[in-house]
């Protein structure tokens, strides 16, 4: 009989001063060796599911419980949070949390020495997690030089030396690039076979979730609503769309062409065996791609931002841009790409002065940023940085909003009617009086937007604004950059969600090692395959399954995909 290394009986939770359960009478069992995926939109309750199993809720938070949970034999509530960690491994969804070491090694050698795991044992493991997680040669690095999502690998790391009987993570690779994201996967699944650590991931990564879980349970409202493997949840794509969840790109493509042409004979939900479904199934039904020329994005005047051979390096020495030069127009919608510390964030910030260059030239607008304040950039260029809690800090969302315009010197008959602009705009007028830290994320990079918009700038820049959110989250942000963009704004955002981008963005610009590597029409850089491997990129699976039909079409979207299929007349 498989041993249980978890079981959930009649669970329910309630927050401290909390109106509403976070888990409701939720049973179930994770086996040993089990490999398992936490799914469902923000709010459903897999952040309280996942610090259950080391009894930090409820011990640290305090709260209601009912139920109960037994971890490894012991019950969650009769044993400490410490005991508890000797078998249970935890990586939070913000790796600020955790990181607590001056250096990544020390980082990584803080919980085994306090473990009593012997030294050599240590500098084993070591070398082998900042391999795995591609943090070799950052050994002496301090955590806080590290890009955000380097600091996600570090927090990684650190709970894989343990090498625990349980790993439970919250949104691990939120922050990574595409290739990242699977390389981290690959790592959990490789630990999972060949040491039976037992893996629970909560996470939005759907694609990965389909190649690597062998169960997954999709929460709603604090609620189960449904478990069994990836096929069978990831081929109930109308379920998943109504609670919330974004299904593997494979199965939105199936789904839509069962939708056109009848139900397929197989249900893939993998990009394998979608290739695969694709090359069987094609000599059953009429096909006709439709074709999408190349574009010309070539602009005259003089460019809004115009950046000349940049070098940027850092106090330490490393080189985060090398010899940078491109040029962004007004009106553009610019999706700037590349692997984690490519330097994509360094780049942006040049744009504000943030930043000042250790070569070259940054000029806005013509004029060369070494002459223009911070100020003066601010009132033109508005900027959400990856972590909208990093810009809060006033009590009240109309504060927040009126701080900047009060600061440069506004009048208030001025401030009050920016302010209540800014706030009907981004539909936030009802939740004027709030404080900005209570409201969800995607609320909370509105309220950051609504600042930087009552200052009517002429871009926006958004910097991972769609990290940890959910599909509906992400989609909430990227719709407000669509509007932005439709009121003349230049809109540039960094991200490394491309499936999110189609509809969006039409120029890509692809950092690797500190270079640019690609500047294309958004169509043909996700056609652009080695190039985008090479900067740790991995394009849609749209993209990818459309290669089957016809590589030269640019296919780039689900329904594109779907609508080569016709019926046999």
């Amino acid at each position: 009989m498989t041993e249980i290394v978890a079981k959930f009986d009649s669970v329910s939770y309630l927050y401290p001063r909390s109106s509403k359960l976070a888990l409701r009478d939720v049973s179930l069992e994770i086996k040993k060796g089990e490999f398992v995926g936490l799914i469902g939109p923000s709010g459903a309750g897999k952040t309280t599911l996942c610090l259950t199993f080391n009894g930090i809720v409820p011990q640290f938070y305090g709260g209601r419980f009912w139920g109960k949970i037994v971890i490894a034999g012991m019950d969650s509530l009769e044993v400490s949070i410490h005991d508890l960690a000797r078998r249970v491994g935890m990586v939070f969804e913000d790796p600020e949390t955790q990181i607590t070491a001056t250096s990544v090694e020390a980082e990584v050698a803080f919980a085994l020495e306090n473990l009593g795991v012997p030294r050599e044992e240590i500098e084993v493991r070591i070398v082998e997690v900042l391999k795995i997680l591609r943090l070799e040669g950052m050994e002496d690095k301090h955590p806080h030089e590290l890009s955000g999502g380097q600091k996600q690998r570090l927090a990684i790391a650190s709970a894989l030396a343990l090498q625990p009987e349980l790993l439970v993570l919250d949104e691990p690779t939120s922050q990574l690039d595409t290739l990242g994201q699977q390389e981290i996967f690959a790592a959990l699944h490789a630990l999972n076979q060949k040491l039976g650590i037992t893996v629970v991931i909560a996470s939005h990564a759907s694609e990965a979730l389909a190649d690597y879980a062998d169960r997954l349970i999709l929460l709603a409202d604090g609620e189960v609503i449904a478990s069994g493997r990836p096929n069978e949840l990831y081929s109930q794509v109308p379920l998943l769309e109504t609670c919330g969840v974004r299904p593997p790109q494979v199965s939105q493509i199936f789904h839509l062409i069962a939708s056109r042409v009848g139900q397929p004979a197989a249900f893939p939900v993998t990009l394998n065996a979608g290739i695969a479904h694709f090359r069987d199934i094609c000599e059953h039904y009429r096909l006709a791609c439709p074709k999408f020329a190349a574009l010309d994005l070539k602009k005259t005047g003089t460019p809004l931002f115009s950046v000349q051979e940049l070098c940027y390096r850092y106090p330490d020495g490393t080189e985060a841009l090398r010899g940078v030069s491109l040029d962004i127009h007004r009106g553009e919608y610019v999706l700037v790409a590349g692997h984690n510390g490519a330097g994509k964030s360094t780049l942006v910030k040049h744009f504000l002065s943030l930043s000042h260059p250790t070569s070259g030239k940054v000029l806005v607008d013509g004029v060369s940023t070494d002459r223009l304040s911070v100020s003066a950039l601010a009132r033109r260029i508005g900027y959400v940085a990856q972590n909208p809690d990093n810009q809060i800090f006033n009590a009240t969302v109309w504060e927040e909003v009126a701080f900047s315009l009060r600061v440069l010197g506004y009048s208030d008959a001025d401030v009050q009617c920016r302010v209540k602009d800014s706030l009907a705009t981004l539909d936030l007028l009802e939740q004027r009086d709030l404080h900005p830290l209570s409201l969800p994320r995607s609320d909370r990079v509105r309220v950051v937007v609504a600042a930087a918009l009552a200052l009517q700038p002429e871009a926006i820049v958004f910097d991972e604004p769609t990290t940890a959110q959910d599909y509906r989250g992400a989609k909430v942000i990227l719709e407000l950059s669509r509007t932005l963009h439709a009121l003349g704004k230049t809109v540039v955002v960094i991200t490394h969600q491309l499936y999110l981008m189609p509809s969006y963005a039409e120029r890509m610009i692809v950092l690797g090692g500190g270079k640019i590597v690609l500047d294309a029409p958004l169509r043909q850089a996700f056609h652009a395959l080695e190039t985008l491997r090479t900067a740790s990129l991995v394009p849609p699976q749209a993209v990818l399954l459309s290669r089957v039909l016809d590589p030269e079409a640019l296919l780039v979207t689900p329904d594109e995909v779907a609508a080569c299929f016709f019926p046999n007349d």
